[in-house]
């Protein structure tokens, strides 16, 4: 409800109904003023919230800057590259808004709570103290015209008069107070309208124009992020295929620990206690031994030396080596040696008595017990039964079962992949299985197929040049990458490499189909890394170079018709490697100058993890028909930043996530111009391909 207006005329009078209408505007003004006072307390808290808030961000984004990830293995992936600097890119999106954040905070007090606690102490002040004039003044008039009445018309009439000029003169300054009193409270109600509004719309405003900054920072951050989500869910598969093999070699391990020996390692090593004659009697001192046959130098590393002994490493050669008897000395697993370096027997305790078998072996000694490693399994050769084999998969595939979800993903039953498999290598009659009939689904043609590449005595892409495709992949230079693999694709022996190109050739083809299989060439490289390569040493250094291996095969489906277009010009040595580069660092982030999206897009979103088959592959799951993992458009980096580039557009559209229709047009533009410039250039990708379990199902 409104107030009647306070008019001057009544000042004069006076009134009671003067004097009620004025109290209700007192009674407003002090709530306005209690009002005020709690918008000035909560904009405090709210401020001091925002500066704490603050801080802890600040205090989040310095933590993630002073974190540094470290990697396994001597090269990183592209990939790995960008999670490696993730924290930092994290790091300067925060420290971006955080400024933005702190601009405000700061202008906050003088936008909002100042302008507030001025009116507050300025007019609402200065209207109390009219008020306190008023009634001071009014009681003052009352007072005096009380005493005035009651004065006795006996008195001279000097004194009379002098008392009525005292009373018209207080009259008239009550008058003046009641006046200058009206329109004060009268102006102070008319003024809160815009003098308290103001600020916090102020206020508001900054706010405001804060959270949209935030969303153009969001917005520059989307391409970098929607890239790393892809580098998180290639690592993820690369970290699930190097988990299959390493478990793989562990169980290997478990069962004969010395088949994984290293290469370039000593024959054999190990703990061994010697027997030390001391002026007090005889002590047994601990040594890790490391043995080289064919040098036959014996290197006894002492482990629980005593401080200030001058004891060090002996480096002997070794004369000869007898099992000693049980019963010619009260410890057990004991063996005597003989060596240039010192005269008479050195009396070596082994850990057990297969420890000493071992060592004996190695060291020829007197009674040698050989044992015989894990016996292989029998192996496969690349011949015309082989290539009639892969030929009819093929044929099978691209026939009844290209468009299958999952296709090379899906693991068939073993025990009919060793049946189809025994049928078509059986020596009577080779070759004889039609794959065409329905006895074999795709489950287990497939599986067949990678049984049989994987079991070959060599690789498709031989033992010889593995390191050289490993290091060809490694490299950071994307043009060196094509242009080693091209020319390392023509020193394969004639019979691999036209294996290779009837491999990579279908491979294509199912990847052309990767809108109904979900099968793009980053899930076979994947597949087919450890299926056509294969370090010739089982070691966790040759595992973790299995996502170099599926780089290799992706750039071989990417790039197939350049590559086997011909040979490059010189095929005798792969293009001289460029060097490399310390360290890549993406644009940082900066904030648009272009006005703000009517769809913004904010950053908070995460890669939905993928599910997974028999097969180690990681599947991405599917909303409707259209994949939820996805390869997103990247940010083109400035010369100086390198960063993992995705094939072409076209190849890749079961990596699209959604159409042009669900995306801001500024997002379908710079997703068009990116793949534009990519499409002659190629990144690194993967996923995880293990070995056909040995369930029955």
């Amino acid at each position: 409800m409104g107030h009647p207006p306070l008019e001057f005329s009544d000042c004069y009078l006076d009134s009671p109904d003067f004097r009620e209408r004025l109290k209700c505007y007192e009674q407003e003004l002090e709530r306005t003023n209690k009002f005020i006072k709690e918008v000035i307390k909560d904009g405090n808290a709210l401020i001091a919230a925002i500066r704490g808030y603050s801080s802890a961000v600040q205090k989040f984004s310095q933590t993630l800057q002073s974190f540094q990830f470290d990697f396994i293995g001597d090269t990183l992936t592209d990939d790995e590259i960008n999670i490696a600097e993730s924290f930092k890119e994290f790091a300067e999106l925060l420290h971006e808004v955080e400024l933005e954040r702190s601009m405000m905070v700061q202008n906050a007090s003088d936008l909002l709570i100042k302008p507030l606690e001025n009116f507050r102490k300025e007019q609402i002040g200065f209207t109390k103290e009219r008020k306190k004039k008023f009634e001071k003044d009014g009681e003052k008039f009352y007072s005096m015209l009380d005493r005035h009445l009651h004065l006795s018309s006996k008195k001279k009439e000097s004194q009379l008069q002098e008392a009525d000029l005292q009373v018209d003169k207080e009259r008239h300054n009550f008058f003046e107070s009641s006046l200058e009193y009206v329109y004060q409270i009268q102006e102070v109600q008319e003024s809160k309208k815009f003098s308290i509004v103001e600020p916090v719309l102020a206020f508001l405003h900054s706010l405001f124009t804060y959270n949209n900054l935030t969303v153009e920072l969001t917005q520059d951050f989307l391409p970098y992020k929607q890239q790393l989500q892809l580098s998180l869910q290639n690592t993820r598969n690369h970290f699930s295929s190097t988990r299959e093999e390493l478990e793989d070699l562990k169980k290997r391990m478990k069962e004969a620990p010395l088949t994984c020996k290293l290469p370039g390692q000593p024959t054999i090593e190990g703990y061994l206690y010697t027997q030390e004659k001391w002026a007090l009697g005889i002590s047994w001192v601990k040594y890790y031994c490391q043995y080289e046959k064919e040098a036959k130098t014996l290197r006894m590393t002492p482990t629980d030396q005593k401080p200030g002994a001058k004891q060090g490493t002996l480096d002997l050669t070794l004369k000869s080596c007898v099992r000693r008897k049980t019963d010619s000395i009260d410890k057990r697993f004991c063996f005597d040696i003989e060596t240039n370096e010192r005269s008479g027997t050195i009396t070596l305790q082994a850990l057990s008595e297969a420890n000493r078998r071992l060592w004996m072996e190695a060291m020829d000694g007197k009674e040698p017990i050989y044992h015989s490693p894990i016996t292989k399994q029998e192996e496969m050769e690349l011949n015309e039964v082989g290539f009639k084999f892969v030929r009819k998969c093929i044929n099978a595939v691209e026939t009844k079962g290209i468009t299958t979800e999952g296709v090379y993903r899906t693991v068939g039953s073993n025990i009919q992949v060793q049946k189809l498999l025994n049928a078509f290598f059986d020596p009577k009659c080779p070759g004889d299985v039609d794959l065409q009939s329905g006895d074999w689904d795709i489950k287990t043609i497939t599986s067949s197929l990678k049984f049989y590449l994987r079991n070959l005595s060599e690789p498709v892409m031989t033992y010889k040049l593995h390191k050289e495709l490993v290091l060809a992949a490694k490299s950071e230079n994307l043009d060196y990458r094509l242009g080693a693999i091209h020319a390392l694709v023509y020193k394969l022996p004639d019979k691999n490499r036209e294996m290779l190109e009837l491999l990579i050739q279908h491979l294509v083809n199912v990847c052309e189909h990767s809108r109904e299989n979900l099968m793009s060439p980053s899930n076979m490289g994947v597949i087919f890394g450890p299926t056509l390569m294969r370090a010739q040493e089982d070691t966790v250094a040759a595992m973790m170079n299995i996502k170099f291996q599926n780089i290799v095969v992706e750039i071989l489906i990417e790039h197939f018709g350049k590559i086997y277009s011909g040979p490059p010009e010189d095929t005798t040595a792969p293009p001289v490697p460029p060097p490399r580069v310390a360290a890549r660092r993406h644009k940082p982030i900066t904030i648009s100058k272009r006005p703000l999206r009517e769809r913004p897009v904010f950053f908070g979103a995460s890669v939905e993890e993928s599910g997974g088959d028999c097969d180690g592959v990681p599947k991405p799951r599917s909303h409707g028909d259209k994949p939820v993992i996805t390869r997103p458009p990247v940010r083109p980096p400035d010369p100086p930043c390198r960063t993992p580039v995705p094939p072409k557009l076209e190849q890749r559209p079961d990596l699209i996530a959604g159409t042009a229709e669900e995306m801001p047009s500024s997002v379908v533009a710079s997703r068009t111009k990116f793949f534009e410039t990519a499409s002659r250039r190629t990144g690194s990708s993967s996923s995880p391909q293990g070995r056909i379990p040995s369930d029955d199902s």
